[in-house]
Protein backbone atom coordinates (compact mmCIF):
# COMPACT_ATOMS: atom_id res chain seq x y z
CA UNK A 1 0.00 0.00 0.00
CA UNK A 2 1.52 3.44 -1.02
CA UNK A 3 1.68 6.58 1.05
CA UNK A 4 -2.13 7.28 2.50
CA UNK A 5 -2.47 10.81 3.94
CA UNK A 6 -4.06 11.07 7.21
CA UNK A 7 -6.09 14.33 8.20
CA UNK A 8 -6.11 14.90 11.76
CA UNK A 9 -8.26 17.48 13.94
CA UNK A 10 -7.13 19.58 17.52
CA UNK A 11 -3.43 18.66 17.29
CA UNK A 12 -2.85 22.13 19.15
CA UNK A 13 -2.07 20.01 22.40
CA UNK A 14 -3.20 16.47 23.90
CA UNK A 15 -4.48 13.44 22.25
CA UNK A 16 -4.81 15.51 18.55
CA UNK A 17 -1.23 16.21 19.05
CA UNK A 18 0.43 12.96 19.87
CA UNK A 19 -1.59 11.26 17.34
CA UNK A 20 0.03 13.41 14.76
CA UNK A 21 3.16 12.98 15.36
CA UNK A 22 3.06 9.37 16.24
CA UNK A 23 1.48 8.89 12.71
CA UNK A 24 3.99 10.91 10.96
CA UNK A 25 6.62 8.85 12.25
CA UNK A 26 5.59 5.97 10.80
CA UNK A 27 6.61 4.97 7.40
CA UNK A 28 3.53 5.52 4.68
CA UNK A 29 1.74 8.05 6.44
CA UNK A 30 1.33 12.05 5.14
CA UNK A 31 -0.23 13.79 8.40
CA UNK A 32 -2.12 16.75 7.92
CA UNK A 33 -1.92 18.24 11.30
CA UNK A 34 -4.90 20.89 11.91
CA UNK A 35 -6.19 23.47 14.47
CA UNK A 36 -8.65 26.08 14.49
CA UNK A 37 -5.79 28.83 16.22
CA UNK A 38 -2.67 29.14 13.65
CA UNK A 39 -1.02 30.70 16.71
CA UNK A 40 -0.64 27.80 18.97
CA UNK A 41 1.48 25.98 16.93
CA UNK A 42 4.48 26.16 18.11
CA UNK A 43 4.10 23.15 20.89
CA UNK A 44 3.05 20.79 17.80
CA UNK A 45 6.24 22.39 15.80
CA UNK A 46 8.56 21.60 18.60
CA UNK A 47 7.65 17.70 19.16
CA UNK A 48 7.14 16.77 15.60
CA UNK A 49 10.76 17.40 15.34
CA UNK A 50 12.28 16.51 11.65
CA UNK A 51 8.74 15.37 10.59
CA UNK A 52 7.75 18.96 10.85
CA UNK A 53 7.03 19.67 6.87
CA UNK A 54 8.20 16.21 5.54
CA UNK A 55 5.69 14.05 6.45
CA UNK A 56 3.60 16.33 9.44
CA UNK A 57 2.22 19.94 8.00
CA UNK A 58 0.37 22.46 9.92
CA UNK A 59 -3.14 23.66 8.48
CA UNK A 60 -5.71 25.66 9.98
CA UNK A 61 -8.98 23.81 10.28
CA UNK A 62 -12.20 25.10 12.45
CA UNK A 63 -14.66 22.12 12.86
CA UNK A 64 -17.35 24.63 14.14
CA UNK A 65 -16.83 26.35 10.46
CA UNK A 66 -18.53 23.90 7.22
CA UNK A 67 -16.19 26.97 4.70
CA UNK A 68 -12.95 26.51 6.68
CA UNK A 69 -13.04 22.44 6.47
CA UNK A 70 -13.63 22.81 3.27
CA UNK A 71 -11.48 25.26 2.47
CA UNK A 72 -8.62 23.08 4.02
CA UNK A 73 -10.02 20.05 2.07
CA UNK A 74 -9.95 22.41 -0.85
CA UNK A 75 -6.55 22.77 -0.30
CA UNK A 76 -5.06 19.24 -0.67
CA UNK A 77 -4.10 17.72 -4.02
CA UNK A 78 -6.94 16.19 -5.65
CA UNK A 79 -8.75 16.60 -2.08
CA UNK A 80 -7.19 13.31 -1.02
CA UNK A 81 -7.87 12.02 2.11
CA UNK A 82 -7.08 8.51 2.63
CA UNK A 83 -7.91 8.65 6.65
CA UNK A 84 -9.89 11.12 8.99
CA UNK A 85 -9.09 11.65 12.43
CA UNK A 86 -11.86 13.46 14.30
CA UNK A 87 -10.32 14.51 17.71
CA UNK A 88 -11.29 18.25 18.14
CA UNK A 89 -13.72 18.22 21.29
CA UNK A 90 -13.82 20.17 24.30
CA UNK A 91 -15.39 19.26 27.69
CA UNK A 92 -17.98 20.23 30.38
CA UNK A 93 -18.79 18.90 34.14
CA UNK A 94 -20.67 19.93 36.87
CA UNK A 95 -24.49 20.30 38.08
CA UNK A 96 -27.11 20.85 34.86
CA UNK A 97 -28.60 23.69 37.05
CA UNK A 98 -25.20 25.82 36.29
CA UNK A 99 -24.44 24.89 32.45
CA UNK A 100 -26.07 27.77 29.72
CA UNK A 101 -27.81 26.82 27.08
CA UNK A 102 -25.45 28.25 24.57
CA UNK A 103 -22.60 26.29 26.45
CA UNK A 104 -24.34 23.15 25.77
CA UNK A 105 -25.30 24.21 22.44
CA UNK A 106 -21.42 25.24 21.80
CA UNK A 107 -20.31 21.93 23.23
CA UNK A 108 -22.69 20.02 20.76
CA UNK A 109 -21.27 22.11 18.11
CA UNK A 110 -17.89 21.19 18.43
CA UNK A 111 -18.13 17.55 19.96
CA UNK A 112 -21.23 16.43 17.38
CA UNK A 113 -21.85 19.03 14.88
CA UNK A 114 -18.33 19.43 14.20
CA UNK A 115 -17.98 15.54 13.62
CA UNK A 116 -20.59 15.59 11.21
CA UNK A 117 -19.55 18.80 9.03
CA UNK A 118 -16.36 16.51 8.77
CA UNK A 119 -17.47 13.53 7.47
CA UNK A 120 -20.07 15.64 5.10
CA UNK A 121 -16.64 16.86 3.43
CA UNK A 122 -14.75 14.02 3.27
CA UNK A 123 -17.07 11.12 2.98
CA UNK A 124 -18.44 11.81 -0.70
CA UNK A 125 -14.99 11.62 -2.14
CA UNK A 126 -14.21 8.57 0.04
CA UNK A 127 -17.08 6.94 -1.16
CA UNK A 128 -16.00 7.79 -4.80
CA UNK A 129 -12.70 6.59 -4.93
CA UNK A 130 -14.48 3.33 -2.65
CA UNK A 131 -11.71 4.04 -0.11
CA UNK A 132 -10.76 5.46 3.05
CA UNK A 133 -11.32 5.32 7.15
CA UNK A 134 -13.10 7.38 9.10
CA UNK A 135 -11.41 7.31 13.16
CA UNK A 136 -13.20 9.14 15.16
CA UNK A 137 -11.95 10.01 19.22
CA UNK A 138 -15.15 9.01 21.25
CA UNK A 139 -14.68 8.66 25.25
CA UNK A 140 -16.01 5.72 27.74
CA UNK A 141 -18.85 7.76 28.38
CA UNK A 142 -20.14 7.40 25.14
CA UNK A 143 -21.29 3.94 25.95
CA UNK A 144 -22.54 4.80 29.66
CA UNK A 145 -22.62 8.19 31.18
CA UNK A 146 -21.28 9.61 34.74
CA UNK A 147 -22.40 11.68 37.21
CA UNK A 148 -21.97 15.35 36.64
CA UNK A 149 -21.31 14.46 33.08
CA UNK A 150 -24.53 14.91 31.33
CA UNK A 151 -24.20 17.17 28.33
CA UNK A 152 -20.43 16.06 27.45
CA UNK A 153 -21.54 12.01 27.91
CA UNK A 154 -24.82 13.38 25.73
CA UNK A 155 -22.83 14.51 23.12
CA UNK A 156 -20.20 11.84 22.92
CA UNK A 157 -23.56 9.39 22.53
CA UNK A 158 -24.48 11.76 19.92
CA UNK A 159 -21.43 10.47 18.12
CA UNK A 160 -21.18 7.19 18.78
CA UNK A 161 -24.95 6.19 17.09
CA UNK A 162 -23.67 8.51 14.17
CA UNK A 163 -21.00 6.69 13.54
CA UNK A 164 -22.56 3.08 14.25
CA UNK A 165 -25.88 3.99 11.63
CA UNK A 166 -23.40 5.69 9.11
CA UNK A 167 -21.20 2.91 8.97
CA UNK A 168 -23.32 0.52 7.51
CA UNK A 169 -24.11 2.81 4.46
CA UNK A 170 -20.05 3.65 4.54
CA UNK A 171 -19.42 -0.17 4.41
CA UNK A 172 -21.07 -0.76 1.39
CA UNK A 173 -18.21 1.69 -0.37
CA UNK A 174 -15.79 0.42 1.24
CA UNK A 175 -15.42 2.94 3.80
CA UNK A 176 -14.48 1.83 7.35
CA UNK A 177 -15.68 3.52 10.46
CA UNK A 178 -14.05 3.30 13.71
CA UNK A 179 -14.36 4.77 17.48
CA UNK A 180 -11.57 4.79 19.65
CA UNK A 181 -13.14 5.54 23.57
CA UNK A 182 -10.46 6.37 25.90
CA UNK A 183 -10.96 6.54 29.80
CA UNK A 184 -9.30 9.03 31.90
CA UNK A 185 -6.73 10.84 29.81
CA UNK A 186 -3.82 12.82 31.40
CA UNK A 187 -4.13 15.86 29.36
CA UNK A 188 -4.23 20.08 29.58
CA UNK A 189 -8.01 19.32 28.17
CA UNK A 190 -8.97 17.45 31.37
CA UNK A 191 -7.16 19.14 33.68
CA UNK A 192 -8.17 22.97 32.57
CA UNK A 193 -12.12 21.03 32.86
CA UNK A 194 -11.67 20.00 36.21
CA UNK A 195 -10.00 23.74 36.88
CA UNK A 196 -13.27 25.49 35.48
CA UNK A 197 -14.89 23.29 37.72
CA UNK A 198 -13.75 24.04 41.13
CA UNK A 199 -14.31 27.69 40.30
CA UNK A 200 -17.88 27.12 39.36
CA UNK A 201 -20.10 29.55 40.71
CA UNK A 202 -23.06 26.87 41.96
CA UNK A 203 -25.29 29.53 43.60
CA UNK A 204 -28.69 28.55 41.48
CA UNK A 205 -27.67 25.06 42.94
CA UNK A 206 -29.62 23.77 46.17
CA UNK A 207 -27.53 22.87 48.73
CA UNK A 208 -27.32 18.96 48.65
CA UNK A 209 -26.23 19.09 45.22
CA UNK A 210 -23.17 21.52 45.80
CA UNK A 211 -22.36 19.44 48.59
CA UNK A 212 -22.08 16.61 46.11
CA UNK A 213 -20.59 18.25 43.60
CA UNK A 214 -17.69 19.58 45.47
CA UNK A 215 -17.18 17.84 48.69
CA UNK A 216 -17.89 14.08 46.91
CA UNK A 217 -17.76 14.07 43.54
CA UNK A 218 -14.44 16.52 42.34
CA UNK A 219 -12.27 14.83 45.02
CA UNK A 220 -13.10 11.44 44.54
CA UNK A 221 -13.07 12.07 40.26
CA UNK A 222 -9.58 13.43 40.78
CA UNK A 223 -8.41 11.01 42.62
CA UNK A 224 -9.78 8.10 39.82
CA UNK A 225 -8.42 10.69 37.40
CA UNK A 226 -5.01 10.53 38.95
CA UNK A 227 -4.82 6.90 39.40
CA UNK A 228 -6.13 5.96 36.00
CA UNK A 229 -5.30 8.36 33.59
CA UNK A 230 -4.39 7.43 30.45
CA UNK A 231 -1.39 9.80 28.51
CA UNK A 232 -1.89 10.99 25.19
CA UNK A 233 0.99 8.73 23.47
CA UNK A 234 -1.03 5.84 24.64
CA UNK A 235 -4.20 6.88 22.88
CA UNK A 236 -2.07 7.79 19.90
CA UNK A 237 -0.59 4.37 19.77
CA UNK A 238 -3.83 2.99 19.56
CA UNK A 239 -5.00 5.13 17.10
CA UNK A 240 -2.13 4.17 14.96
CA UNK A 241 -2.78 0.17 15.18
CA UNK A 242 -6.67 0.74 14.12
CA UNK A 243 -5.35 3.07 11.03
CA UNK A 244 -2.56 0.11 10.35
CA UNK A 245 -5.48 -2.25 10.74
CA UNK A 246 -8.41 -0.77 9.17
CA UNK A 247 -8.85 -3.32 6.92
CA UNK A 248 -9.62 -5.91 9.54
CA UNK A 249 -13.64 -6.71 10.05
CA UNK A 250 -13.48 -6.04 14.60
CA UNK A 251 -10.60 -4.71 16.70
CA UNK A 252 -9.97 -4.92 19.80
CA UNK A 253 -6.91 -2.43 20.97
CA UNK A 254 -5.37 -3.15 24.75
CA UNK A 255 -2.87 -2.92 26.87
CA UNK A 256 -2.52 -5.46 29.69
CA UNK A 257 -5.91 -7.41 29.52
CA UNK A 258 -7.92 -9.79 27.62
CA UNK A 259 -10.07 -7.45 25.48
CA UNK A 260 -13.66 -8.93 26.58
CA UNK A 261 -12.77 -8.03 29.98
CA UNK A 262 -11.92 -4.51 29.02
CA UNK A 263 -14.47 -2.05 28.90
CA UNK A 264 -16.48 -4.22 31.76
CA UNK A 265 -13.08 -3.51 34.31
CA UNK A 266 -13.66 0.24 33.09
CA UNK A 267 -17.52 0.60 33.74
CA UNK A 268 -17.14 -1.38 36.99
CA UNK A 269 -14.82 1.49 37.92
CA UNK A 270 -17.43 3.65 37.29
CA UNK A 271 -20.24 1.75 39.01
CA UNK A 272 -17.97 2.04 42.12
CA UNK A 273 -18.02 5.41 41.84
CA UNK A 274 -21.29 6.46 41.33
CA UNK A 275 -22.49 3.78 44.15
CA UNK A 276 -19.91 5.26 46.71
CA UNK A 277 -21.08 8.83 45.40
CA UNK A 278 -24.89 8.01 46.23
CA UNK A 279 -23.93 6.10 49.28
CA UNK A 280 -21.94 9.08 50.58
CA UNK A 281 -24.67 11.56 49.31
CA UNK A 282 -27.25 9.54 51.56
CA UNK A 283 -24.93 9.77 54.74
CA UNK A 284 -25.37 6.13 54.70
CA UNK A 285 -22.73 4.05 56.90
CA UNK A 286 -21.62 2.10 54.49
CA UNK A 287 -18.46 1.17 54.04
CA UNK A 288 -17.18 1.76 50.62
CA UNK A 289 -13.32 1.61 50.95
CA UNK A 290 -13.22 -2.15 49.01
CA UNK A 291 -15.46 -0.40 46.02
CA UNK A 292 -13.48 2.61 45.62
CA UNK A 293 -10.25 1.26 46.10
CA UNK A 294 -9.11 0.61 42.47
CA UNK A 295 -6.16 -1.15 41.09
CA UNK A 296 -5.67 -0.24 37.86
CA UNK A 297 -4.27 -2.98 35.02
CA UNK A 298 -0.72 -3.15 34.16
CA UNK A 299 -0.66 -0.77 31.71
CA UNK A 300 -3.32 1.80 31.01
CA UNK A 301 -5.96 0.54 28.17
CA UNK A 302 -8.46 2.02 25.81
CA UNK A 303 -11.11 0.32 23.58
CA UNK A 304 -11.69 0.73 19.93
CA UNK A 305 -13.83 -1.35 17.53
CA UNK A 306 -14.97 -0.61 14.30
CA UNK A 307 -18.50 0.30 13.29
CA UNK A 308 -20.90 -1.41 13.33
CA UNK A 309 -20.16 -4.97 13.87
CA UNK A 310 -19.04 -4.29 17.91
CA UNK A 311 -22.20 -3.36 19.67
CA UNK A 312 -22.32 -2.64 23.43
CA UNK A 313 -21.81 -6.75 24.50
CA UNK A 314 -21.45 -5.55 28.31
CA UNK A 315 -24.77 -4.55 28.78
CA UNK A 316 -27.31 -7.76 29.73
CA UNK A 317 -30.71 -8.20 29.01
CA UNK A 318 -32.25 -6.56 32.22
CA UNK A 319 -31.95 -2.70 31.81
CA UNK A 320 -30.02 -0.49 34.19
CA UNK A 321 -27.75 -3.75 35.49
CA UNK A 322 -24.45 -4.38 34.16
CA UNK A 323 -23.58 -7.81 33.22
Amino acid sequence: MGTRRVLVTGCSSGIGMAVAVRLAKEKGFKVVATMRDLEKREPLERVAGDTLNRSLEIRQLDACCEDSIRECVDSLQDRQVDVLVSNAGVGMIGPLECQSMSDMQGLFDTNFFGLVRLVKEVLPDMKRRRSGHIVVMSSIMGIQGLLFNDVYSASKFAVEGFCESLAVQAMKFSVKMTLVEPGPVGTEFERKVYEDAEKMDLAGVDEETARIFREIYLPYSRKVFNSLAQTPEEIAEVTLYVTILYFVTTILVFFGMQSQHLILWWLNVKQNILIALLSLAANTSTDHSEGASVSPPDQPCVHAHDCPEARRPYRSSTPGHLL
